[in-house]
């Protein structure tokens, strides 16, 4: 079998249909000198490889038959979903790949100097669907990881996924998907850097978004993030925006929990004008590398000192649209859902 496991640093964005965009994504930031937390990425080959030895492959020909002629209709999404993700998260991993996997598991741990490093197991499709499959956070131990990674799998047949997939006429019981593994940040702060303004389209400002902790408690919706438009020539913060922020999400004993956001950072901003040039200094970068806006993950480590401090968990073309301004934030939090699975 060909390679089916890859070390970010080994990838770059000619990889794209290898591991998905994602992970290739991740390599080539890598490759532009960028922090990239440690982590390996597993290729569309390597879940080929699970399906057929695993003989899941052909039980799932059976039970997506039923949903085939009705696949854009939502019992039958979900009803799919069920049966794909059961057959999936079922099946023992291949011994060849168990081992293999565990093995750069117990690596990263020794790269990161920590036993049983928790880790963020996500989704990397080589289709776009944003925000259609999962991501879950605090991932810690061998076992565990491979228990997610093949969530991560069975997420390709969610109803939203299978959706999408009968929409446009694509075959519902076969998505190839890539998964990246990477180190948990200690999240001091998270979010988003878009490279070209939302509300009107103008490439000369950088607009970000963040909040305290990690960037789900945006997702769920719970809290509106704060909000800092910076010239993209004169580096100059021409805009801020500094909601009160009531909840934040931090790491659990499994997984992640939201908690009171400590009185004292409710109204302060979550990042601090030095973190916030640094941010948009990678950004503007990473915009003229690929020749096209960005919207781009960030995430500022709380244990490190200013100027090693700053994380990049994705990147990717930035989609936008004229819109009025009351329209922004629901923009911008939308895109945060979608960044952030």
């Amino acid at each position: 079998m060909e390679q089916w496991i890859f070390w970010f640093d080994e990838l770059d964005k000619a990889h794209n249909d290898i591991v998905g965009k994602k992970c290739a994504h991740l390599g080539e930031l890598i490759r532009l000198g960028l922090n990239v937390p440690w982590g390996f990425a597993i290729s569309v080959k390597g879940f080929e490889e699970f399906m057929r030895t695993t003989g899941a492959d052909e039980e799932l020909k059976d039970g997506m038959a039923s949903a085939r002629d009705e696949g854009k209709k939502v019992e039958a999404c979900h009803r799919a979903s069920r049966i794909a993700r059961n057959i999936i998260e079922s099946k023992q991993m291949p011994e060849a790949m168990d081992n293999e996997i565990r093995a750069h598991y117990r690596e990263l741990c020794c790269r990161s100097g920590r036993q049983n490093m928790a880790v963020a197991v996500r989704s990397s499709g080589s289709r776009s669907m944003p925000g259609q499959m999962e991501t879950y956070l605090n991932v810690e131990g061998e076992n565990a990881v491979l228990t997610h990674i093949k969530k991560v799998w069975g997420s390709s047949y969610s109803p939203a996924a299978i959706a999408f997939r009968a929409g446009h006429d694509l075959p519902l019981e076969w998505a190839p998907i890539g998964v990246a593994i990477m180190t948990l940040v200690d999240a001091k702060a998270a979010g988003v850097a878009l490279t070209v303004e939302p509300t009107t389209g103008d490439a000369t400002k950088v607009v970000i978004e963040g909040n305290w902790g990690l960037g789900e408690s945006v997702v769920g919706g719970v809290i509106t993030p704060d909000s800092f438009t910076v010239d993209k020539e004169s580096m100059e913060i021409i805009e801020r925006r500094i909601t009160r922020k009531t909840s934040m999400v931090v790491r659990g004993p499994w997984g992640t929990r939201y908690k009171d956001t400590p009185h004292d950072l409710q109204e302060r901003p979550c990042i601090n004008d030095e973190e916030i040039r640094e941010i948009v200094r990678v950004a503007i970068q990473v915009e003229q590398h690929f020749g096209v806006a960005q919207d781009m993950e960030w995430v500022v480590d709380g244990l490190l000192p200013p100027g090693e401090d700053v994380f990049w968990l994705q990147a990717r073309p930035a989609g936008y649209a004229k819109m009025d301004k009351a329209d922004e934030m629901d923009y911008l939090i939308d895109l945060m859902v979608r960044l952030f699975k």
